[in-house]
């Protein structure tokens, strides 16, 4: 590990992204704030549509443009704002201090190229490698993230791979500069449960043997509770709940990070036992009210006032926040 295992690398504060539409600008994340560790792994959880991967492009600026814009607060990365950093500057970041693993691989990937040189792309692009040591660099890689006969695979394309080694070079490729941070959206949702735990065990073994921080953004708690160090509950646009792994397992304080535990397969429950689910969706951006977003959904009664004013995001215990709703957190 890092001997600066600990520090601060990241602080989000009052992240605002908006998207252009038919229907005026939305904002798809609004007023988010967290803080990723050296050295650790911060998990962000919620459905689809919460505004998880809109976040990680944000931090990235990978924004569809020119729809999407970052309306207001701060990306601060090693002291340096991210959001205000010329374009330039921003490039040699990208890839090689933060680098960022797909949701999908096999659109991550060129279909053209072969694996080899998708590598030595981002190799060359941020170091001085000649052709052959970025070629050796590039088998290298291959074989840590475990890719058996790197030397052959290197000269494949990516639909002669299976899933799991897809995901296995989008890993080589984010670490091939030896990042920092390593945002991973969702890496594991397409793959099978073998592979998928093949897939989190090696990103640990690297982040232990490197120490680079992870941003694991996932809809599945079972992923986080063996990966992560903190994790933030996102619903939409904004976090709701954010404390360590162990503290949001054995109390979590907000409704929707309860229903979100309540609704986890269980392996003691009776036979044909009805998985518990949360009623409804999450609203789509046009309709969110300015407070208590979770409110259409929850079972219990909300006052006027709970929707129409912003709530404030206390810290209830040492290091554990939760969006105030009395009604949501009582």
């Amino acid at each position: 590990m890092a001997e600066s295992e600990g520090e601060v690398l990241l602080q989000v504060r009052d992240l605002v992204t908006a998207f252009d539409t038919d229907q005026g600008q939305v904002a798809a994340v609004d007023g988010v704030s967290f803080d990723v560790r050296r050295g650790r792994t911060m998990g962000i959880v919620g459905e689809s549509g919460c505004g998880k991967s809109v976040t990680a492009m944000s931090v990235m600026r990978l924004l569809p443009q020119p729809m999407g814009k970052i309306l207001g607060g701060e990306v601060l990365f090693d002291g340096m704002n991210l959001r205000t950093l010329p374009a330039e500057d921003m490039r040699t970041i990208r890839g090689n201090r933060i680098s960022m693993i797909f949701q999908e691989p096999m659109t991550a990937l060129n279909p053209v190229h072969r694996i080899g040189k998708q590598i030595c792309e981002v190799l060359t692009q941020h170091n001085d490698y000649g052709p052959d040591e970025a070629w050796a660099k590039a088998v290298e890689m291959l074989d840590k993230v475990g890719i058996p006969s790197p030397e052959i695979r290197a000269t494949e394309y990516p639909h002669q791979l299976s899933g799991g080694m897809r995901q296995r070079v989008v890993i080589a490729i984010a670490l091939a500069c030896g990042p920092e941070l390593v945002i991973a959206d969702e890496p594991t949702t397409a793959l099978d449960v073998t592979i998928q735990a093949q897939i989190l065990e090696l990103m640990k073994s690297l982040q232990h043997d490197l120490g680079t921080s992870i941003i694991l953004i996932t809809h599945d708690l079972g992923v986080i509770a063996e990966t992560c160090d903190e994790v933030c509950v996102m619903y939409a646009g904004r976090i709701v709940e954010c404390a360590s792994a162990r503290e949001i397992f054995a109390n979590p304080r907000h409704a929707y990070t309860q229903g979100l535990l309540n609704s986890i397969p269980r392996l003691n429950g009776t036979p044909k036992t009805k998985l518990n689910t949360i009623d409804g969706m999450v609203p789509a951006l046009k309709d969110l009210k300015a407070g208590c977003r979770f409110a259409p959904r929850s079972e219990r009664e909300h006052e006027e006032s709970h929707l129409t004013q912003r709530l404030p995001f206390e810290e209830i215990s040492p290091n554990h926040w939760v969006e105030a709703c009395p009604v949501c957190t009582s």
